[in-house]
């Protein structure tokens, strides 16, 4: 017997952060999977069988535009992944990796700005097309930081050679704004059709430092970061019909960092 409940056959799902690790990873999946796929980002990466299309979340008209000719090459969206996203590098400069004291607020607004505010946007012009065609899901995508604090002893191995280094504040904030936005539009949205659910993710394994990722995984109980293609089968799921019936909610998958 055939199972459908996965399937995403000519399904537009649009993608902000398109040309980021994520963003490009999810891009590639689902046009595998044979989904209509918009890759936005600033730059945009070039990905076969995606539609490129240049974007600033943080600017809705930009958006808007974005929607414009997505529609016209594809037709109204039904899925929209939030993957952009915006972080302090760890080679930033001190201020910004230094005492939360001294956190720049230059530094706060702008990843507040892609990781919030580009977020609320996003769904307000995908989200509400998706609306007035009564169906739909969106996938927030969250982190681990968004759920509990950053363990800065994980960089204490930094501080021991001399670094003044903590895991910036607003990253963290940004992303816990995430889960009261999903729920909200969740009870929102839950009328005209439309599912707002959130995924935590942990880590990603991108050449980090290796006292770093030493560090990580041995606070993850599967004993390591993820891979890009761990949170695949996440993205399908909450895309295709098998959580028809699944708004509202938050899908953890960390390696069990949370767990703890």
């Amino acid at each position: 017997m055939s199972d459908n409940l996965f399937d995403l056959s000519g399904k537009v799902v649009v993608i902000t952060g398109g040309g980021g690790r994520l963003g490009g990873q999810f891009a590639r999946t689902l046009v595998a999977r044979g989904a209509r796929v918009a890759n936005l980002d600033l730059a945009p990466a070039t990905i076969e069988g995606a539609l490129a299309v240049a974007c600033d979340v943080t600017d809705r008209a930009t958006l808007e535009d974005a929607l414009a000719r997505i529609t016209d090459e594809f037709g109204t969206p039904h899925g929209l992944i939030n993957a952009a996203a915006l972080d302090s590098h760890p080679d930033a400069p001190a201020e910004e990796n230094g005492p939360f004291e001294d956190y720049p607020l230059e530094s706060w607004e702008a990843v507040m700005g892609v990781n919030a505010t580009g977020v609320m946007l996003a769904c307000q012009v995908f989200g509400g097309a998706m609306a007035v065609a009564g169906r739909g899901s969106i996938i927030n995508v969250g982190s681990t930081y968004g759920v509990v604090s950053p363990d800065q002893n994980v960089y204490d191995y930094r501080r021991q050679r001399g670094e003044t280094f903590y895991k910036p504040v607003a990253y963290s904030a940004s992303k816990s704004a995430l889960y009261n936005l999903t729920r909200y539009l969740a009870t929102y949205w839950g009328p005209k059709g439309v599912r707002v659910n959130i995924v935590t993710f942990g880590g990603v394994a991108a050449g980090q430092d290796a006292e770093f990722v030493a560090e990580y995984e041995r606070r993850v109980p599967l004993g390591r970061m993820a891979e890009e293609d761990d949170y695949d089968g996440a993205v399908v799921f909450l895309l295709s019909d098998a959580s028809r019936y699944m708004t509202g909610s938050n899908l953890v998958i960390d390696g069990g960092w949370t767990a703890w």
